[in-house]
């Protein structure tokens, strides 16, 4: 028998690109900032939520930095079905288990000294939120995985309808994920009646196909015509925001604010005048925030668990946390050091990371 190892050709690695990598750590440090705020009670603080109002549209940035980077989401679907779960959901379960072994070893002794726990516990809680007691955030990759699967099949009817007639009929016919938003809100209106927190998808995707065609036009322009119009786009935002401020968007529970068609289109401008500047400035890397943005998956799974850990820490000594802005101080300088320490043994753990290593093709 002989064994024979073929490996795929070798490219040469295309430089790293810092402004997604920067706007992946901004988007990372505002999540932990709203998480450590809200543990320590002040999430509802006005200025605070002035920080909220300028900053909602962050999370919908991951689904427009995948589509961004996904020429196509084509292919064999049972191989493209396994990878994504593979990458997203079996760290989706692990990490949400963690969460939940930290958030229930506690129980016993809040119980025994509060008598009672201190959130109300409910059997539907995962099915209807896709979150676990003691990780809430991850919510996202149960949302992300779903998103990676419907936008696959979609692709292919759409390529399977349209294909058929000129290129350009198929490149007009993802028009048709302009639509999306609006089902988002229809969902929205009907009181999010999806289970796994599912309403927030059709958004996801609208995102997604929207990095897509950002990357698409982009690309017939110089970086000079880029900055012009990411710039005008960027001022369209901070316009329109100060004129309608009532209006955000939530994506973990799909709540919308104010206007929902001002709000869609406010997302789109600044997620696209945002990514233009900084790529077509060539923005360098910035040593802490790209980081943190390179290596978002770790902040992701790993800050909450440690959040509830502290949390039930001082709780166990009838200590509590919550109105205090000197543990503000202390939790968030340790948490992200915590998590860019654990960044090398969560990655090399692909059931925390998703980073399964890529084998070799052997034949025999």
């Amino acid at each position: 028998m002989k064994v024979f190892c073929t490996f795929a050709p070798m490219n040469i690695a295309k430089p790293r690109n810092h402004a997604f990598d920067f706007l992946c750590g901004i988007c990372i440090i505002r999540m932990v900032s709203l998480h450590v705020m809200a543990f320590c009670g002040h999430a509802d603080d006005d200025w605070w939520r002035e920080v909220m109002q300028w900053t909602y549209y962050f999370m919908s940035f991951f689904f427009f930095k995948a589509g961004y980077f996904n020429k196509s989401v084509l292919g064999d679907s049972k191989q493209y079905c396994k990878d994504k779960a593979k990458r997203l959901l079996i760290p989706y379960f692990t990490t949400g288990l963690i969460g939940g072994a930290i958030y229930f070893s506690f129980l016993p002794f809040l119980l025994h000294k509060f008598h009672n726990p201190i959130e109300p516990l409910e059997l539907t809680h995962i099915w209807t939120t896709s979150s676990f007691y003691g990780n809430n955030p991850t919510w996202f990759l149960f949302s992300f995985f779903a998103a990676y699967i419907t936008i696959h099949f979609l692709e292919k009817a759409r390529h399977w309808a349209f294909g058929r007639f000129s290129s350009r009929v198929l490149q007009y016919s993802s028009m048709l994920y302009f639509v999306f938003p609006f089902i988002s809100y229809w969902l929205y209106m009907q009181g999010n009646p999806l289970w796994m927190s599912l309403s927030n998808v059709p958004m996801g995707l609208f995102f997604f196909e929207l990095g897509r065609a950002w990357n698409r036009l982009m690309s017939r322009w110089s970086d000079e015509q880029t900055i012009r119009i990411s710039i005008t786009l960027i001022l369209l935002f901070i316009a329109s925001n100060i004129v309608f401020h009532d209006c955000s968007y939530t994506m973990s529970s799909n709540k919308f604010g104010g206007n929902p068609i001002i709000t869609v289109l406010n997302i789109t401008v600044i997620l696209c005048g945002l990514s233009g500047l900084l790529i077509a400035a060539h923005l360098p890397r910035v040593p802490v925030v790209n980081f943190i943005g390179q290596h978002s998956m770790v902040f992701f799974v790993s800050h909450y668990p440690m959040l509830y850990y502290y949390k039930f820490m001082h709780l166990c000594f009838a200590r509590s946390i919550y109105g205090r802005y000197d543990e503000v101080l202390v939790l968030l300088p340790v948490i992200f050091i915590i998590c860019a320490w654990l960044v090398p043994y969560i990655e090399r753990t692909p059931w925390l990371s998703g980073r399964w290593p890529k084998g070799e093709k052997v034949e025999s």
